[in-house]
């Protein structure tokens, strides 16, 4: 599987059969697979622990190091595609819904180069 060829359905497949294949449907509540998600993610901050930004650029990381938080990647987005099959939430949707909704909410021209407005421009 690659992303150019992978569509999300794919991954949700193969993570609905491996959830399935191990009985684990009855453990994949909402609430554990929410806060599963949240463990994952902090694994996948431990790499970037006490680095600057420009230090955590994955150029800056060996061979064994982008092979560790590459399965960190995986755990996340395999929790929350296990989310996605668990809760009947279209992720595809979803997602394209709050980029819609992002798009409005930071307009390009007022946050090009900008994580946030100053105060005396939010009128």
């Amino acid at each position: 599987m690659a992303d150019a060829t992978t569509t999300v359905a794919d991954l949700k497949t193969a993570m609905a059969e491996f959830v399935r294949a191990r009985d684990w449907e009855q453990f994949h509540s909402p609430k554990n697979l929410s806060m599963s998600l949240a463990v994952e993610a902090a694994e996948l901050m431990e790499h970037f622990l006490w680095m600057d930004n420009a230090e955590s650029q994955i150029g800056n990381f060996d061979a064994a190091a982008k092979h560790a938080i590459g399965e960190e990647m995986a755990d996340v987005a395999c929790l929350l595609l296990a989310m996605s099959n668990a809760t009947g939430i279209d992720l595809s949707e979803a997602i394209s819904a709050k980029l819609i909704k992002n798009t409005v909410k930071y307009p390009a021209e007022r946050y090009q180069g900008r994580y946030r407005i100053a105060k005396e421009d939010n009128h």
